[in-house]
């Protein structure tokens, strides 16, 4: 891709709306092949930007979903140890006593398991996508920081495996703790706030194409109105897509106070978000919404 609207472009046809900060981040990321460092709330399009840039690319999507205590061997690599037991015992079987061909033999490329960060480096073109980092400790992101320093990791057995082609590199961070500024440092950065009224809808609209304009539109403005009411988690545009598309399932072609209070767990995971939340007045959303309606 050329330029940042080219970039912007191919997005959208994805189904996946970027403004023009997002799309030159975008562009830079891809023609400096510098990993790119999402943050925000979760449900904001964080994660569906990778999947979007791998449809885009045409490119699998290698995921890393990070956790707390993961370590090298679960995102890197590890050997194949039954294969490898069953290989010594087939070759015993056979005579073979030859110790340093034994060893030789049990640590060749086929006995090894590439996870999702080997993959990456393996494969041309791939997008790798390492979700919530911010759940990994300090250990596993400082590993993280040198391979994409370098995009190649060592293998004492094998030796150094190093990237061709770098891979697209998307970082996601749900900012439950604080990363490291060495990694953001690494990395193009970008903020994902939740999106105006207008530019939701669009959203909406282009991943439910099916569901009433009515329907999208007062889905919407209800979500924005609970973001506004100070909750504990306040719901991303995932949960606004899951809400219209619970609503329509019920076949309502639009939305009134009684349904939103009985579709609320659809939008909000909370107790105390969904009792804050039907102490709101939604019919006066609703009204408000209706008033501006062409």
């Amino acid at each position: 891709m050329d330029d940042p609207e080219q970039v912007r472009a191919r997005l959208e046809e994805t189904g996946y709306l970027v403004d023009e900060g997002l799309a030159v981040t975008c562009f830079l990321a891809l023609r400096l092949h510098r990993p790119l460092f999402c943050e925000g709330d979760a449900g904001v399009g964080k994660t569906a930007l990778a999947s979007a840039l791998a449809e885009a690319l045409g490119a699998p999507l290698i995921r890393l979903q990070c956790h707390e205590g993961i370590d090298a061997a679960q995102a890197l690599y590890d050997w194949d140890f039954p294969r490898q037991l069953l290989h010594l015992r087939a070759a015993e079987a056979a005579g073979v006593t030859d110790a340093d061909r034994l060893e030789s033999e049990l640590y060749d490329r086929r006995f090894l398991i590439a996870r999702p960060l080997l993959r990456a480096l393996q494969t041309w073109p791939s997008v790798l996508l390492v979700d919530e980092i911010d759940r990994a400790d300090d250990e596993f992101e400082a590993f993280l920081l040198e391979l994409l320093s370098e995009y190649s990791v060592t293998i004492p057995e094998l030796g150094t495996l190093r990237a061709e082609v770098p891979p697209v590199v998307v970082l996601t961070s749900n900012r439950t703790r604080e990363v490291h500024d060495a990694l953001k440092r690494r990395c193009l950065y970008h903020w994902f706030d939740h999106p105006s009224f207008a530019r939701e809808l669009a959203i909406v609209r282009r991943r439910l194409p099916g569901v009433a304009g009515r329907l999208a539109e007062q889905v919407t403005a209800l979500v924005q109105a609970l973001r506004a009411a100070d909750l504990l988690k306040p719901p991303g545009v995932a949960e606004t897509i899951d809400w219209a598309q619970a609503l329509d399932a019920l076949g309502a072609s639009e939305v009134d106070a009684e349904l939103a209070v009985a579709t609320l767990g659809s939008v909000l995971k909370y107790r105390e978000d969904t009792e804050r939340a039907r102490g709101l007045d939604l019919t006066a959303v609703l009204a408000a919404r209706g008033a501006r309606s062409p």
